[in-house]
């Protein structure tokens, strides 16, 4: 393969695992390069501004975890979404050109097919079939004021104290020294 480069991908087109969504549902298709922040930005004009009560996130392989995150974020800025998640496995085609054909003939290109896992995460106002495989119901809402535990969320835990053969020789010896001034000495107890 170290003669080829891919010169074409293109996904199999898959119609939504949805059924009775609205023709005018927004579909999110998140991919690698994606920037979250653009794909936030407009995901919740619809959502805010326009008054949409679903809208859809796809992406398939290493896009998944991106469109999972958007998800996330989606749900905790507008709260009370229900949520359906489907999890199946598309067909990507890449086209791969030989860099040295041979002298005499045309430029060989090779075409793969790979199965990559593929996400799409239905996201409502309106309640959904709690009976349905991958739902999940909107998380409870908090009164502000409310201790939800989350206080401590997100803090760091402070630092052990740095054991002496761990720290460089130079710092070894100060603390020595600085041992010996208050009338011990390393590794010797008080008298």
């Amino acid at each position: 393969m170290e003669n080829f480069r891919k010169v074409r991908t293109s996904e199999e087109e898959m119609p939504l695992p949805f059924p009775d969504l609205p023709l005018d549902v927004v579909e999110m298709k998140v991919k690698e390069g994606s920037k979250i922040r653009n794909l936030m930005n407009f995901a919740m004009a619809q959502m805010e501004l326009k008054g949409r009560r679903q809208i859809v996130f796809s992406g398939c392989g290493r896009a998944v975890t991106k469109t999972i995150t958007c998800v996330e974020i989606m749900k905790r800025k507008l709260g009370g979404l229900h949520q359906v998640t489907k999890v199946r496995y598309k067909t990507v085609l890449e086209v791969w050109e030989n860099q040295d054909p041979p002298p005499d003939g045309p430029a060989q290109n090779l075409t793969v097919h790979k199965n990559v896992p593929s996400i799409c995460i239905l996201l409502s106002r309106d309640p959904l079939d709690p009976n349905q495989t991958g739902y999940q119901p909107p998380e409870p809402r908090h009164e502000a004021g409310e201790d939800t535990g989350s206080s401590t969320k997100g803090l760091k835990r402070p630092l052990p104290p740095p054991r002496e053969e761990l720290l460089p020789k130079k710092l070894q010896v100060q603390v020595s020294d600085s041992l010996r001034g208050s009338g011990t000495t390393a590794g010797q107890p008080d008298h």
